[in-house]
């Protein structure tokens, strides 16, 4: 064999036997070095690394936060309540050598281990917690009930697990149309009572206006009366006055006012005699 042809080949050996010492983790992920199938070390620094030729293999994990959802599941409240909820959760591998030993490098196999912790954990937070509870600003520390539940769990397995949401909860179609009706009763009740109430003050202002207007209007009578006694009373010693005065200048003012009141647009009709007293003014003047 010619020299070139042993150059060719120890070049081409050594490239062979670089390319299968040498990768390289990325930033996003962490790497877990095997050895005939045992893990041997982890490598979580991002850059070109080294690792025996043909002997060990290289296993990568995605470090950045993962996220899953859970199928939606019936669970059984404390006040016997049902209700659909529907979940996910956030989390991180962060021991890869854990992770391996445990569940295994296929990340279906996490999946299903949270599907089940998640699970559990809401049964078990949800079973002593009412509808109310759930469905009102409660929500969050019922939550942290159940990621705190499903942090602990999931430690086993090297992933921490970052949050867990309910991203709703629903009534089944049974319950919700009864539940429904009941609010829609509770509600027309409520109306009912309410109308009641309402027409039962109404009618008690109504009567408290009426009989404060009968006061104040048996009030104004009583003042009208007396102040229109009261004048005609002067009124009376006025013309008792005037009268005591000039009686002859009163009775001529007196018919003539009368004449003005009777004969005032030309329209009126008499019957009297011609010797009557009423136009006495009118035969002969008064005496001064």
């Amino acid at each position: 064999m010619s020299r070139p042809m042993i150059a060719a080949a120890a070049v081409f050996t050594v490239l062979l036997f670089l390319a299968a010492s040498l990768f390289t983790v990325a930033q996003t992920e962490q790497v877990l070095i095997t050895q005939f199938g045992q893990p041997i070390r982890v490598v979580t620094t991002p850059g070109l690394h080294m690792k025996t030729p043909f002997v060990q293999s290289i296993i990568s994990f995605d470090n950045r936060l993962l996220d899953y959802e859970t199928p939606r599941e019936e669970v059984i409240l404390s006040d016997q309540r049902r209700l659909i909820v529907d979940s996910f959760a956030r989390f991180r591998i962060t021991d890869p050598l854990l992770y391996f030993q445990t569940v295994g490098a296929a990340e279906d196999n996490i999946r299903a281990r949270l599907n089940s912790v998640v699970t559990s954990a809401m049964r078990r937070v949800l079973g002593n917690e009412t509808l109310l509870n759930v469905l009102s600003a409660d929500r969050g520390r019922i939550m942290g009930l159940v990621r705190g539940q499903v942090t602990d769990e999931m430690r086993q397995f090297g992933v921490k697990v970052e949050d867990v949401r309910l991203r709703r909860a629903d009534l089944p179609e049974e319950n919700t149309t009864a539940i429904l009706n009941r609010m829609k009763s509770e509600r027309e009740r409520i109306a009912r009572q309410l109308r009641a109430e309402g027409a039962e003050a109404s009618a008690r202002i109504t009567a408290d206006a009426e009989r404060e207007r009968t006061v104040l209007l048996a009030r104004a009578r009583a003042d009208a009366d007396r102040l229109r006694g009261e004048g005609e009373r002067e009124a009376i010693k006025t013309y008792a006055d005037a009268f005591g005065q000039d009686p002859e200048f009163y009775s001529v003012y007196r018919t003539l006012q009368a004449y003005r009141e009777t004969f005032v647009g030309g329209q009126s009709r008499l019957v009297l005699t011609p010797d009557g007293d009423f136009l006495r003014m009118l035969r002969e003047a008064p005496k001064p």
